[in-house]
């Protein structure tokens, strides 16, 4: 497998995680409530933070040849 295409599944699991976290924050916002809804708040904000940062690494570390 080429480096590009590994970047490209990195990069689909990071939008995935985004897509995520972004499900879970409305529920947990809008759907639950007490500490279900904190814990899945947790769940969500871990999701953004992850996906966040592999998306800013698949960015920043430039075109492959």
């Amino acid at each position: 497998m080429s480096i590009s295409m590994l970047k490209m599944y990195i990069s689909f699991a990071g939008m995935i995680l985004l897509i995520l976290a972004m499900g879970l924050i409305y529920l947990s916002r809008n759907k639950l409530k007490g500490w279900v809804a904190g814990i899945i708040s947790l769940l969500a904000y871990i999701c953004l933070v992850l996906g966040g940062l592999i998306i800013l690494y698949i960015v920043f570390s430039g075109p492959t040849r």
